[in-house]
């Protein structure tokens, strides 16, 4: 006989029948389940065989599995004395599916309804569905589209399992029709809001999309208010209230903020107080905050930070300085007492890398200036990241030191790097307005096999010339950082095609050179070589070509020597934003030689941050010769050099007879070449650390010392302004230019686009 105990629906119990006589559970029967497993059910259930039961127990049973979730309707009955329960599951969630969303992406979707705890595998209840629309509609007011609609429908799936699909309208965004501030007195409105990211609708808003309210954006507004009068003496600012009204139509919004300026302040005193384990005259350097000026929230914050760094150096990593402020109301001023807690000194336990798929652990592990084992220092960590930013190999360098787990002064140093391309190792094909169509095959690397080394095997062919070139520089030869480079050469050059003149160098040598670091910004370079230059001469040959080779002979042989000091505190080895680098070089023919010369050069560059993103590049190449070969001159003219004007084209000039009317370009042994460059984010890819974007002035001009009319003479200058794009592909850079002369003079050659493409580097 099967005799009914009690039985409960969702939401309701209903008690046992009341005359049912205590009994002793000798079996329990589950019946329905299908996802939920019964060691989950009975784990659940405060009834155990052999256990004696009554009415109070059988509905605690259906309390504690209604508990769980998993059920829709639960029911205990008797048959004999076995407990026979049976179950309805709730149904699972099988899948997700999110449709017709474009301003959120699915992936932020789905994070806010796994945060809600609405995931696949997840029971679904009757309040889910709701639960689902109302987690997506916050979604979306949060962004300004208060006329977004969710539509969310279940779908029937085998094995008690339900398909969830969201249909979402996102509508439009509520756009701001008014941002209003009452209250301020020392700054107009128009002076507040200009920093604010959000605005009031304008004829560029169909752009920048700055005119569509969200709420993360307004709270960012008001924090950078909050920032402003901080930074400007007004220590007791506040926002009283910040209200958002939406208009009846959903699609306008008005923005009302309410301020209390208070009164300016100017710094007091400032003390450094607390446990000092460095020098206190250290950290007074370090005060930014001077008695008597306008009191400065961020200059408070910088001379903070400044203080932690400096204690850092030391192996106070975590040191804190809690600078308190003593505000007296009736002299306006703030004294600030900077309380020093340098906590325990920390050492590194180990130093760890990632994201270096290709370049060897070594390579980056011989750049570090933090050891394992020693004393954490903040300048050294900082060094160290900068010279991996140095080497060009990476897009990106992250650099953070967790506490090791259950030690009080111990931290590891976890290095992430991003690659980017340093080369090619496969056949390239490209075209240089200047070179023509350019062949290359071989092996050109900045990073050869992950190693560091620099290798080139190259066998090049273009319009302009033929050139097989072998080269390896191993920038650690020794420990301490000398490097050694070999280089053999062979070059056919056909200077027609290059705007110079007509006659064609062979070029063949071969040179070893050693580069010694001085300290870690400045290094010099020695080099040792020979070289073979084979000239032969057209028939409209300049004058001055015809007369070097009558004087000179066909064949010139040369041993030749170089030395050069360079100076780099470049902040990135491609694409540097922040930092200045300069080289000084000369090159001689030594003693043997079939000529004599010298040959001087000065390069020099200067980054000056303007913002975070945008920089100003001051170039400056110089150059003198004395002796020069006419093969060894300098030229000017082109990318890389004075843009807007053909390449090698500006200088001094010599016929090939008397009256030629088409003098060539024969370079000189004085050059002077400037640049200004401001580099901006580019459009629609600000974030892109492979593209840079220049607008740029030029100028720039080759003289010839002791030649009439040809002498050193500055306002013989060419100037050029223009834009820039430059592209760091994985075949080599791309880079292109639209530039306009200054002031052109009649023999120039100008050249309104000019672009290299598939350059090996």
């Amino acid at each position: 006989m099967l005799k009914r105990l009690s039985t409960i629906a969702v939401g309701f119990v209903c008690a046992a029948n009341a005359s049912a006589d205590d009994f002793v559970v000798k079996d329990i029967r589950l019946e329905g389940l299908m996802r939920v497993s019964p060691a989950s059910v009975y784990a659940q259930l405060p009834i155990n065989n052999g256990e004696q039961v009554n009415d109070d127990k059988i509905s605690q049973a259906i309390r504690a599995l209604f508990k769980t979730g998993n059920f829709e309707d639960v029911s205990i009955a008797k048959e004999n004395d076995v407990l026979i329960i049976q179950l309805v599951e709730r149904p699972a969630i099988a899948t997700i599916k999110i449709d017709g969303n474009k301003a959120i992406d699915t992936d932020t979707l789905m994070k806010a309804l796994k945060d809600a705890g609405l995931t696949e595998g997840e029971v679904l209840k009757r309040a889910t569905l709701d639960h689902i629309k109302g987690e997506l509609e916050r979604q979306y007011f949060s962004q300004g589209r208060y006329d977004a609609s969710i539509t969310v429908t279940n779908t029937p799936k085998p094995r008690n399992r339900v398909a969830v699909d969201i249909k979402i309208d996102e509508g439009n965004s509520a756009k701001i029709k008014a941002i209003n501030i009452v209250g301020n007195q020392a700054f107009s409105e128009k002076d507040l809001l200009d920093f604010f990211q959000l605005k009031t609708t304008h004829f560029t808003s169909f752009f920048k999309n700055d005119d569509k309210y969200a709420k993360e954006k307004l709270a960012g507004d008001l924090e950078s208010l909050r920032s402003y009068y901080l930074d400007r003496g007004y220590i007791n600012f506040t926002i009283n209230s910040n209200q958002v009204t939406l208009s009846p139509d959903k699609k306008n919004v008005f923005i009302d903020i309410s301020i209390s300026e208070g009164d300016k302040y100017n710094f007091g005193t400032s003390k450094i107080l607390g446990d000092l384990v460095v020098p206190e005259d250290d950290l007074k350097k370090l005060l930014l905050v001077k008695t008597g000026s306008t009191y400065s929230q961020q200059l408070v914050t910088a001379t903070t930070k400044l203080m932690r760094h400096r204690l850092g150096t030391d192996g106070y990593l975590f040191a804190e300085i809690n600078p308190i402020p003593e505000i007296d109301d009736t002299t306006k001023t703030v004294n600030l007492n900077f309380y020093v807690n340098p906590a325990k000194k920390t050492y590194v336990r180990r130093i760890n890398f990632k994201g270096n798929v290709k370049t060897d652990d070594h390579v980056l592990r011989r750049e570090m200036r933090q050891f394992e084992g020693a004393l954490v220092s903040t300048d050294k960590i900082d060094l160290s990241k900068l010279r991996l930013q140095r080497l060009g190999f990476f897009k990106d360098v992250n650099v953070e030191t967790p506490k090791v787990a259950n030690t009080p002064d111990q931290v590891d140093v976890n290095v992430t790097v991003e690659e980017q391309p340093s080369g090619t190792l496969t056949a390239s094909l490209g075209y240089s307005q200047g070179a023509g169509m350019i062949f290359s095959l071989g092996v050109s690397q900045n990073n050869f096999l992950g190693t560091g080394n620099r290798v080139s095997v190259n066998l090049n062919r273009s319009d302009t010339s033929d050139s097989y070139n072998l080269a390896f520089l191993d920038p650690y030869f020794t420990l301490d950082g000398i490097s050694r480079g070999y280089n053999i050469y062979y070059k056919k050059t056909k200077f027609d095609s290059l705007n110079v003149s007509r006659y064609v160098t062979d070029s063949k040598g071969a040179s070893l050179t050693f580069g010694y670091p001085i300290d870690e910004t400045k290094s010099i370079s020695l080099a040792l070589g020979f070289d073979q230059t084979d000239i032969t001469t057209g028939t409209l040959a300049s004058q001055l070509v015809q007369n070097f080779v009558k004087s000179e002979g066909n064949t010139i042989n040369s041993y030749t020597g170089s030395v050069s000091w360079n100076y780099s505190t470049l902040n990135r080895g491609v694409f540097a934003d922040r930092g200045a680098s300069q080289r000084v070089g000369l090159d001689f023919a030594m003693p043997g030689s079939d000529v004599s010369y010298l040959k001087l050069s000065y390069s020099g560059q200067v980054y000056f941050p303007l913002s975070d993103d945008v920089s100003l590049r001051l170039r400056t190449d110089l150059g003198y010769g004395d002796n020069l070969p006419f093969y060894k001159h300098f030229f000017a003219g082109g990318y890389g050099s004075v843009r807007g004007y053909r390449d090698n084209t500006l200088g001094p000039r010599s016929p090939a007879y008397a009256g030629d009317p088409d003098p060539e370009v024969v370079g000189g042994n004085i050059l002077v070449e400037n640049s200004a460059e401001l580099v901006v984010p580019t459009p629609f890819a600000r974030e892109n650390r492979q593209l840079r974007t220049v607008f740029f002035v030029d100028s720039g001009m080759v003289y010839f010392g002791n030649e009439d009319p040809y002498n050193f003479d500055l306002t013989n200058l060419r100037y050029s302004a223009g834009v820039s794009i430059a592209w760091l592909t994985a075949i080599g850079p791309l880079s292109f230019s639209l530039s306009r002369p200054l002031n052109k003079q009649p023999e120039d050659e100008t050249q309104t686009f000019q672009f290299t493409i598939g350059q090996p580097f």
